[in-house]
């Protein structure tokens, strides 16, 4: 059985990734947890997963983290604008290293939108195609959880504040798309393929009345203008910068950037993907 590396193991995706793999049967001896601070994996260790150091920016620590590595799981990285030199680091190391097959998580049309997110991502599917390692691109939607997240806000404020208009979110838990990652690591036939991960497509309308449903306390939808959503954002504290960039994502969704009609994700998991209202009662609890 191959080897399979995972990358940000310590993270929200890559953590579920590994637990997927390990619910799928893949023997624990054969996923290598690669992350920053292996102390933070220390339970995975336990169970008998190989625990490897390995920094994106530091890339002297990549060699011995991928060594003896068949598959590498590359989860992106979240440091904006050092991501491209990161990710290269990694599928450099990576081939050095004899690795078989990379497979990337990337953004959703990384090579066509004008998602603000997306343009670090491009750049990496470009660098993976030219390094000549076989690999999979898996353009991953929203999560539910950058939703629910913030379900008590929405509760205590009574609203949703956004700039998404009637945009589409083809979001899915995280769980879904952990379960497709780890079906595509442990299945055949994604040689150079590209995936378009997403569920089924909400409305931040019908966020909020979601929310309602769930929770019986009315939550309403308020469209603003990115200029004024960029504004709110700065008086609750966020940088101008930082502000500015979420506003525009809600602007690229209004704009369909995240209404990507694509049913890979359904067709890998043999099954569809969980709801909003059960990512809402999920984070109720």
């Amino acid at each position: 059985m191959a080897t399979i590396a995972v990358t940000g193991s310590t993270g929200h995706l890559g953590r579920l990734v590994v637990e997927k793999l390990l619910q799928s049967g893949v023997e624990p001896s054969r996923i290598i947890a690669v992350a920053r601070t292996p102390a933070r994996a220390a339970d995975l260790a336990e169970r008998g997963v190989q625990v490897r150091a390995g920094d994106y920016s530091d890339p002297a620590s990549l060699p011995a983290a991928l060594a003896g590595v068949d598959t590498l799981l590359l989860v992106s990285g979240s440091e904006l604008g050092q991501r491209v030199a990161q990710h290269t680091a990694v599928i450099e190391a990576a081939k050095a290293a004899g690795v078989g097959w990379i497979v990337y998580t990337s953004a959703p049309r990384a090579d066509v939108t004008d998602l603000s997110l997306a343009a670090e991502h491009k750049a990496t599917e470009e660098v993976l195609a030219a390094a000549g390692v076989p690999f999979t691109v898996l353009r991953i939607n929203w999560y539910h959880e950058n939703y629910t997240a913030q379900l008590g806000q929405y509760l205590s404020q009574g609203f949703v504040l956004g700039a998404a208009g009637d945009g589409r979110i083809r979001g899915a838990s995280r769980a879904d798309f952990a379960a497709g990652i780890a079906k595509v690591l442990t299945t055949s036939g994604h040689d150079n393929a590209i995936y378009e991960f997403g569920g089924t497509p909400f409305t931040l309308a019908e966020l909020a009345a979601t929310i309602t449903e769930v929770t019986g306390t009315t939550v309403t939808y308020r469209d603003v203008t990115v200029v004024e959503l960029a504004a709110a954002l700065g008086q609750a504290g966020l940088d101008e910068t930082t502000a500015g960039l979420f506003a525009g994502i809600d602007g690229s969704i209004r704009g369909g950037a995240l209404d990507v009609d694509a049913d890979d994700l359904q067709r890998l998991l043999g099954r569809p993907t969980s709801s909003l209202a059960d990512a809402v009662r999920a984070a109720k609890v």
